[in-house]
């Protein structure tokens, strides 16, 4: 899929306007607190998503300069071509709330859009899947994982909420003994749960093995190798099991541990203490990768997961990169710029000497929330 063009009106400090993008590499320039990050913020509001800044819609509308307070509304138009036709979507922000409207049915919430509209995003937060701990590389599995497949996202928050109530049963043990008798329900439920979560993590991580490491080739020029792997909790478990050996190790792992857990009030193993393994030249990333190379890696998962989506999807998404050029070395920025054929990439940077090596696509100069569009010759 790609983006046709994109309008915005009483949208940050962004003026109101449109701009139509080429179907290849869009750079979006300009000095800092210009409005980059908002033009990405605007298209990856179009998936369903909130800000990945984290930002309230409340906070979303232009601020008034009279009063210091955001405005009470904001509109955002996307025109964009997918499933081999042209479709329009709209989102309205009023009052602290989104609405939406796709191909001119109305919708009463921005999260209806989900699915029509698909997008990886890399901000400079997501160096923290490196640089933090398991639950950020599972978060990011997980997310990946719900966007190729809807069901998960269900599977999930029913695992979440059966894990909550064994936790529940643990503490009220500890003060009446009887109830453990009922123990025995739960691990048998969180075991059929957590093996359906371990499996489909574990395939998706293996697949998305094989386009990381294809990506990160061409990022360093073939000069490092990275891996990854998931990395279930279970010490039994090794990188290769079945779903049947899941659900039975982890059912094993929760019998064997039930004292222990009564006495801790939570359940010490399990698919929500999983991790995934990230090494470059076969060393821990997060222990021994530069910053380049970490940020090298985070990219090669973003684009690694835009190709696991358009293989399940049959369509690429649109490629968002917000300050991704700083401590890149210039190849690995020529690759960004001029060696990502077949996708649609908006990407921000500040400097006029990283804009100067782009070879082909569109340039688009924002300074004040304003927006110039430049062609690349």
């Amino acid at each position: 899929m790609h983006v046709l063009r994109l309008a915005t009106q009483q949208y940050r400090n962004l003026e109101d306007g449109e701009i139509f993008p080429c179907q290849g590499v869009n750079v979006i320039y300009g000095g800092n607190a210009q409005g980059k990050t908002n033009l990405l913020e605007s298209l990856w509001l179009f998936t369903g998503g909130h800000s990945f800044r984290g930002a309230k819609d409340s906070e979303l509308p232009r601020l008034d300069p009279a009063t210091g307070e955001n405005g009470p509304r904001a509109a955002l138009a996307l025109d964009f071509f997918s499933e081999e036709r042209e479709q329009t979507a709209l989102l309205r922000i009023e009052n602290g709330r989104r609405s939406s409207e796709i191909n001119g049915v109305k919708k009463k919430t921005g999260a209806a859009l989900m699915g029509k509209v698909r997008a990886v995003i890399f901000s400079p937060e997501h160096l923290l899947l490196v640089k933090e701990g398991p639950a950020r590389r599972r978060s990011f599995l997980d997310g990946a994982l719900c966007q190729i497949r809807p069901s998960y996202a269900g599977l999930l928050t029913v695992y979440n909420r059966a894990l909550l109530q064994r936790n529940a049963l643990l503490k009220d043990i500890s003060r009446f003994p009887e109830l453990s008798d009922t123990l025995e329900v739960w691990d048998l439920r969180l075991a059929d749960l957590g093996a359906q979560i371990m499996a489909q993590r574990r395939d998706y991580a293996q697949k998305l093995s094989h386009q990381v490491r294809e990506v990160y080739w061409g990022i360093s020029k073939g000069k490092e190798e990275v891996s990854l792997a998931y990395a279930p909790s279970l010490r039994a478990l090794g990188k290769d099991f079945t779903r049947d050996q899941a659900q039975q190790a982890f059912l094993q792992e929760l019998q064997r541990g039930r004292k222990t857990d009564i006495r801790a009030g939570f359940t010490a193993q399990g698919p929500h203490r999983d991790d995934l393994d990230l090494s470059i030249n076969q060393m821990s990333a997060r222990a021994f990768g530069s910053q380049g190379q970490q940020r090298s890696l985070v990219l090669a998962l973003k684009l690694g997961e835009a190709e696991m989506l358009l293989k399940s999807w049959g369509e690429t998404p649109i490629v968002l990169l917000d300050d991704v050029m700083s401590e890149l070395d210039q190849s690995r920025q020529d690759y960004l710029l001029n060696h990502l054929q077949g996708r649609q990439v908006f990407l921000t940077c500040c400097s006029p000497e990283t804009v100067d090596l782009q070879e082909t696509g569109m340039r688009f100069r924002v300074e004040d929330g304003r927006v110039f569009p430049e062609k690349v010759e």
